[in-house]
Order: C-alpha cells, then structure tokens, then sequence
C-alpha cells in the first residue's frame, strides 16, 4: 500500500450536525492525509454515515467547517463536492433501476470530477466493470444483479468520476469471506492509483488489512483514533462496543 504524505487531503475542523435536540455528530475534527486509508468505525448510530453525508455535501453541517486542500467545501451542495474529486457509495446501495449496469457507471463519468462522453466515456465503463469483477455485465439490467453485484457497480460507478478521495459507507457489508477479499484486493488497487480512502466499516477485517488509521466515533463524539492494532486493544472502543458506562 500507498504511504500516506505529508499533505492534508480534507480537514474536519469542529464538526457538529444537529437533528432538532439530537446531536449527530458531536465537534468532530480530524485531519485526511493524502494517500491515506482512514477506517471510521462505531456502533450503530454513533454517527458515521452522518458524518460521510457531511463530508459529501449531502447535509450541511450545524456548526464547523469541512475543508478539501485548504478550500471550505461546508454547504456547498453533493454535486460541487463531487466536482471537488470526492466519490461516494452508500450503505444501501443506490442504482438507476431503469439502466443497465454499463450505463450505471457511465452515469458517473458523465457527471462527476472528470467529465467524459462517447467512446471514452463507453471504454472507461467497460474497463471499470471488468475492474471490480463484472466483465460481462454490461447490457444486465442493475434490477437483475444480485445485491453484491449491485454494490460492485456503485463502486466502479463511484471510480468513473476520477475522484481523488473516495467515501466507502459499508462497501463490505453482506459479503462472505470470498467477496470480502476480493473486494480488499479491489480496493488495493485503487488506493495505488493515489486515491485517498475513507472507509466506514463494520467489518473489522477489512479495515485491519486496510486502514491506516482509524476513528471510533460514539454517541457522535470522537472517542479514540490509532491504527488497527491499537484500535482494537482499546479500552474505551471496547466499552463502546459492548455497552458498558464510561467512568465519567
């Protein structure tokens, strides 16, 4: 794997997202190298996706700003995130359930970072269904896939807008063992294209083989970062995890 650099890719700084008295995300800051694989990981409703939304533009944020090398992106809507270089997938997948999955992908090349069309735009499609393993899918209705292969298309639809940064919300969720290093393969060769990462996984295999570093949100609030091996050792993720009272 890549190295991550020196360079901050994104930067949270204070992040918080309000739903009338609920409090999503909790003064969340943290900094994206780029290069890097960063896991964010939590218990159900901790506030991960969430978070993802607000880095994407799809919510804006209370309070805090997000910042892509230096430039606030907070509140500036998905679509001119996505022009930033930022792609994302989702936790339930999202497809064009009238296309075909060739035309799912290319949908992502015609309005993301990189704005192709015709024959290199057709090219890229193909050459990313093969990528993530549906060489032959093409002309298949997305309707007919299977929910995996579903999720491999949003991936390769995610890459065809040449992000420089991927969000990955649950890329690996309700895949066996197989699938899930497949996938990890998958996701290796696209981080050593120079694509920063950020996964929200509950899969913890996943993201030992992958993270860099990792942040553990709960109740919103970012309560331990470290890599893999120290995340896991924790004693805060642990009671996170379990259920049981912090000492206050």
């Amino acid at each position: 794997m890549l190295s991550p650099t020196t360079t901050d890719a994104l930067t949270a700084a204070g992040v918080t997202k309000r739903f009338g008295g609920l409090v999503a995300v909790d003064n969340m800051s943290f900094k994206l190298a780029e290069r890097e694989v960063l896991g964010l990981i939590g218990p159900n409703g901790s506030g991960k996706t969430t978070m993802m939304n607000l880095i994407s533009g799809a919510l804006k944020a209370t309070s805090g700003e997000i910042s892509v090398y230096g430039e606030v992106v907070t509140g500036i809507g998905a679509s001119k995130v996505a022009r930033k270089g930022i792609a994302r997938t989702f936790q339930l997948v999202r497809m064009l359930p009238t296309m075909t999955a060739l035309e799912n992908v290319a949908a992502g090349g015609v309005f993301g970072h990189a704005r192709r069309w015709g024959k290199e735009l057709d090219d890229c499609a193909h050459a990313l269904l093969e990528r993530v393993g549906l060489p032959n899918a093409a002309s298949a209705p997305v309707s007919a896939l299977t929910y995996i292969d579903q999720k491999r298309v949003e991936l390769a639809r995610a890459l065809a807008t040449s992000p420089k940064r991927m969000l990955l919300d649950e890329v690996a969720g309700g895949l066996n063992p197989t699938e899930a290093r497949e996938l990890v393969a998958i996701l290796r060769a696209v981080h050593a294209r120079g694509i920063t990462l950020v996964i929200v996984e509950h899969v913890l295999e996943v993201l030992m083989q992958l993270a860099h570093r990792v942040l553990v949100l709960d109740f919103g609030e970012l309560i331990a970062s470290g890599t893999p091996e120290e995340i896991v050792r924790d004693p805060a993720v642990i009671e996170a995890y379990l259920g049981r009272k912090r000492d206050a």
